[in-house]
């Protein structure tokens, strides 16, 4: 591709990964702030990016493909260096994964939700990655107000700072049956599966990485079975084998960003919204433009926003670090 749209496209990376530093790393992730700014200014880092897919172009996935070969670079000459001398070797890597950050503490902004409706719960997660989300219940949970001790001394405490009138769980779920679906599902007894999932956690987050770690602790002996399959072909048999005397629950945090076209997005909305499970959303606020209008501005950028049945109720950190709830308590 060359002329007007090649330009298009180094331009359209430059604004992704200049967002990406500011709306996501900043505060967070301080290398990958410097490398992200320094990516949205370089020619050559572009140009390897835009002779990918799409959806192959994140900083999520660049990113963490680098450092799962090479380690994290200093600085975006560093990577450039790196990708001068082993493009090809990343691009694969970059083609072969996707970023699938099963990050257990956004358990701790759906367990409001999940609280509260008519016990027991059967879970059915889109997007499930190796199915950490889908174990709720195993975990300990620190509101600040309100703390949940896990059942077992060994599992993850995940801190969540709120604001706004939440309705604070004072017990965890009772879930009696539990399924994931995902194209492409991490296998927690695959080595090399847990490997990429530890490289999706951003560097200096050490905290957050033995979380992980305690989280796929808990998983390997009480494993939730993840189904590999698609959300428009393959959801509605998986709902079907839900048990009838629980609430359904479909769920997911951020996954439908990767879902293309928006056109299948909508599809998956409208079959939500048509069926008889609750609906749990936690996504970027581009992933369903038109119901941003019943939310209050973000505090602070890269919130996801949570929503019940379309419904949204509260801003979320993308980690699950942060509650801001809006809506009724």
């Amino acid at each position: 591709m060359n002329g007007p749209n090649r330009a298009d496209e180094l331009e359209r990376l430059s604004r992704l990964y200049a967002g990406f530093a500011a709306d996501e790393a900043r505060a967070e992730c301080p290398i990958y702030e410097r490398l992200a700014f320094g990516v949205s200014e370089s020619d050559p880092l572009r140009e390897f990016l835009a002779a990918l897919p799409a959806a192959s172009r994140q900083p999520n996935l660049f990113f963490a493909a680098v450092r799962h070969l090479h380690g994290v670079p200093d600085d975006a000459a560093a990577l450039a260096a790196v990708v001068a001398a082993d493009g090809p070797r990343i691009a694969r890597l970059m083609l072969s994964r996707t970023t699938q950050t099963n990050e257990p503490a956004r358990c701790a902004v759906l367990l409001p939700l999940l609280a509260q409706l008519p016990q027991p719960l059967a879970l059915l997660e889109v997007g499930a990655s190796a199915g950490l989300c889908l174990l709720p219940d195993r975990y300990g949970y620190d509101y600040g107000a309100v703390r949940l001790d896990p059942p077992a001394a060994a599992a993850p405490v995940f801190p969540c700072a709120v604001s706004g009138p939440a309705p604070l769980p004072r017990t965890v779920p009772d879930i009696v049956w539990r399924r994931g679906l995902d194209l492409n599902p991490l296998d927690i007894a695959s080595d090399g599966d847990i490997a990429w999932l530890e490289t999706l956690v951003w560097p200096g987050q050490d905290a957050r990485l033995r979380k992980l770690r305690a989280a796929l602790a808990i998983a390997r002996n009480d494993r939730p079975e993840v189904v590999r399959g698609d959300l428009l072909v393959d959801l509605p048999r998986l709902m079907a084998s839900a048990p009838g005397n629980a609430t359904l629950v479909v769920f997911h945090t951020a996954v439908l960003a990767y879902v293309r076209p928006r056109e299948r997005r909508s599809r998956f909305a409208a079959a939500m919204r048509g069926s008889a499970a609750v609906w749990i959303s936690n996504e970027a606020p581009a992933v369903f433009p038109d119901l941003v209008t019943g939310a209050p501005p973000a505090p602070a950028p890269g919130r996801f926003l949570l929503m019940q049945d379309g419904v949204p109720l509260a801003w979320t950190a993308a980690h699950g670090q942060a509650l801001d709830w809006f809506g009724p308590r």
